[in-house]
């Protein structure tokens, strides 16, 4: 049990970290963009000059440009954090700069309004069925709108509005918020932290092994290679009989084995522990337990994979690209390079996994959703002077071109995997442990599978109202 809470904390390490990184309901789309979604304002699009005919044909996703007058509104912004618009860098002094000049054009300002994380779920929740939501602009956190907040109609759809792929992380509304085929959030700015393998160079050196970087470079990068690379990491330096050396930290990483085979636990309404693709992710974790390819527990927390990497002696360690800040300050004499995480045998390409992914909505009690998306859209639709997204702090975080490109390889598709965060009587952990402890698949599914069913009914099935 000794790793049974280390990936849900990590994962909260990660959602904060993504919401630091970007500044970032069910219902019928008639309306979203009609008469009932203008409230008595008139939108006019304007006709663009030859300038903005240039833009567009150069992005056909941004929204033609509009003029209308929001009447001295104020847009009320919520987060758990302040996302006011800093101008640290050259791109958010664009930013500001078209905040500024979006407001005086049309009217308007906007309050940034923060909320205390652990009171922020409830807060949000009760204010939104009593039809009075904090903000215009929510930051809300899939598990806390999935499918509850949704079936009940609190939210806009928004998936019309957002196809600028300039000013949006479009993956965020075609598939992170997607409910009964709508997009209900928006994300501005990056698409998060990539997931992947860190590994010890050094190590890798002094053992003669074959560069790790080629296995990605001939595109056989792959469970196979990992635990052959794995093993290849297990040795006894000192002859005693007892390893001294490891080639993994550990055996507890279901859930990016789910996303690295393009597949979950979780479908829709129902379980999937007997689907194909989850056998195989399945069969690879017990795999690493009962083939005592990873490092055994010393009766740690859930931070020991982690204080093993650190010591020197392991050399593949499964985590987030912003890690590697902990490893140059405690491990300055290795050098420590950056891998995808390993296809699956069924998948198409790598993947990085998010767990609770957050993002921006209108509540349905809000007015003219289609304008506050469009004001977000022009506030962030800029010529960025990187080259590509998060460039500034993958370029502080790696110095090796490769594992730079290898954690943008990474981020290209992000994979949400729903367990205990959206299901509270899921016995994830206990499946899990079972698992790394060397229960079989076939046993370990035949046991969890109704469990895992009943718990999904009752936040599927809850009537509305009670989710």
């Amino acid at each position: 049990m000794a790793f049974r809470k280390w990936w849900v904390v990590l994962c909260v390490f990660v959602l904060v970290f993504v919401t630091a990184c970007s500044s970032g309901g069910g219902g019928e789309s008639e309306g979203a963009g009609g008469t009932e979604a203008t409230g008595g304002n008139d939108v006019v699009q304007e006709q663009p000059a030859n300038g903005e005919d240039e833009a567009e044909a150069a992005n056909p996703g941004a929204t033609p440009e509009m003029d209308f007058d929001l009447g001295g509104r104020t847009i009320k912004l919520v987060s758990w954090y302040d996302e006011a618009i800093q101008t640290d860098s050259p791109d958010s002094i664009q930013r500001k700069e078209n905040l500024d000049a979006l407001m005086e054009k049309h009217n308007f300002t906007v309050e940034y309004v923060i909320v205390d994380y652990g009171e922020y779920r409830d807060k949000i929740a009760s204010t939104l069925l009593a039809g009075d939501p904090l903000g215009d602009i929510i930051r809300v956190a899939r598990p806390w709108m999935m499918p509850g907040l949704v079936k009940q109609d609190l939210f806009w759809p928004v998936d019309e509005y957002v196809t600028n792929g300039n000013a949006f992380v479009l993956q965020y509304t075609t598939d992170h918020s997607q409910f009964e085929g709508r997009g209900y959030g928006f994300r501005i700015g990056v698409s998060g932290a990539a997931s992947g393998v860190f590994y010890n160079r050094t190590l890798m050196n002094e053992y003669g092994m074959k560069p790790l970087q080629e296995y990605v470079d001939e595109d056989n990068w792959n469970w196979e290679t990992f635990i052959q690379v794995a093993k290849e990491g297990n040795k006894d330096t000192d002859n005693d009989g007892n390893l001294d050396r490891w080639g993994l930290a550990t055996a507890s990483m279901l859930i990016p084995a789910l996303s690295s085979n393009e597949t979950g636990i979780v479908q829709g309404s129902k379980q999937t522990l007997d689907d194909p693709k989850t056998l195989e992710s399945l069969g690879f974790i017990s795999r690493l337990a009962t083939e005592n390819i990873a490092r055994p527990t010393e009766g740690g927390d859930w931070t020991e994979p982690k204080q093993f990497f650190l010591q020197g002696n392991t050399l593949l360690y499964p985590g987030m690209d912003y890690e590697i800040n902990d490893f140059k300050t405690d491990m300055g004499d290795y050098d420590i390079g950056f891998l995808p995480f390993p296809k699956g045998p069924s998948a198409s390409k790598y993947h990085t996994f998010v767990t609770i992914p957050n993002y921006y909505t209108i509540p349905r009690a809000v007015d003219n959703p289609e304008q506050l998306v469009y004001l977000w859209e022009k506030i962030y639709d800029i010529e960025s002077i990187y080259d590509y997204p998060k460039q500034g702090d993958l370029e502080k975080f790696f110095s090796n071109e490769a594992d730079i490109q290898n954690a943008k390889t990474s981020s290209d598709s992000i994979r949400v995997i729903e367990q205990i965060d959206y299901y509270p009587s899921m016995p994830y952990y206990e499946m899990s442990d079972e698992l790394v402890n060397g229960v079989s698949v076939s046993t370990v599914v035949e046991k969890y599978k109704g469990p895992f069913q009943a718990a999904i009914d009752e936040v599927w099935e809850a009537p509305v109202g009670e989710q």
